[in-house]
């Protein structure tokens, strides 16, 4: 009972996430129109770096050079995801952005098989069906022509999923926030050096980036990858994927909620997709997600 407790707790803090996500989509889209993508990273992520540190100073005892190790490998993943996804919002839409980012719902089962060898249950295989067919539905509409900003948001997407993947593998086995702390900190540190190489060194902060530099390091940073890092504990990495497919639906509510914008159709279709895919993908994965946290509870 209490391991079903904290996959659906689980799943709850997910759909949290990509609701954060969702809402500061926008806000980075406006941030790199001022700063550069490498700087506004290298800001964004220095500023959570600090403050996860300052969280995990008193579990310093926790601090293992393999939670380094670690935090380096999924740091790097990380890091290529923001970085094509930043740079890549410099050439697409928002539109293009967030339909090739979803894209790594279909990445990680693949992913994840190839690595572990298990093939996914036919839950997942369906959810991922779903909510791959409502993310096409949520942006056919304002989708424009293919361009070089897609194909970086397309390594963005592989990146994410390399990402979500080995969250999944290592979050088990390390503490929470120093594992966070150490992939946000090589996050920072890779997009200072990108920045120093790419946009001629670290550019002047200014004061109208402030509101999205914190919004983005306190909640879509700290926040976001602190529960989806503990949380994947209780949730397989596909499972995963599908529930933070729902960030474009999050981000269209957002959009009809704060700014007026209407929804279309397609978009009610196209969430309604996403829904059944996150509801679909529990079929037979409730005992292979017991035993993982059986795992846990054995280790802990």
């Amino acid at each position: 009972m209490k391991h079903s407790r904290m996959i659906i707790l689980a799943e709850i803090s997910l759909l949290v996430v990509a609701a954060v996500w969702g809402l500061t989509f926008v806000t980075v889209k406006n941030a790199i129109d001022l700063l550069d993508p490498f700087n506004f990273n290298f800001y964004r992520f220095s500023l959570a770096a600090f403050v996860m540190i300052l969280f995990a100073l008193p579990k310093r005892n926790l601090f293992t050079w393999s939670t380094v190790k670690a935090g380096f490998i999924v740091g790097i993943f990380l890091f290529g995801g923001y970085s094509f996804q930043t740079v890549g919002l410099k050439f697409t839409t928002a539109s293009n952005a967030g339909f090739f980012t979803g894209l790594s719902v279909i990445l990680v089962p693949v992913i994840n098989t190839i690595i572990t060898r298990k093939r996914p249950t036919i839950g997942v295989v369906l959810g991922v069906i779903c909510a791959a067919l409502g993310l096409l539905l949520f942006s056919i509409q304002d989708l424009q022509s293919f361009n070089v900003g897609d194909v970086l948001v397309l390594c963005c997407a592989v990146c994410f999923a390399l990402h979500i993947v080995f969250v999944g593998r290592y979050s088990p086995h390390h503490h929470t926030t120093w594992l966070v702390a150490v992939q946000i900190a090589v996050v920072a540190l890779l997009s200072g050096v990108a920045g120093l190489v790419t946009e001629g060194g670290i550019q002047q902060l200014l004061p109208e980036v402030w509101p999205a530099l914190l919004i983005t390091a306190l909640f879509a940073t700290c926040f976001a990858f602190f529960v989806q890092n503990y949380m994947q504990r209780f949730a397989s990495p596909s499972h995963t994927a599908i529930i933070l497919a729902s960030e474009p639906l999050f981000t269209a509510f957002f959009a009809f909620l704060l700014l007026q914008e209407q929804l279309t159709r397609n978009a009610y279709l196209g969430g309604a997709f996403i829904v059944a895919g996150m509801i679909v993908s529990e079929i037979k994965a409730l005992p292979r997600t017991n035993k993982e946290c059986n795992t846990f509870e054995q280790q802990g």
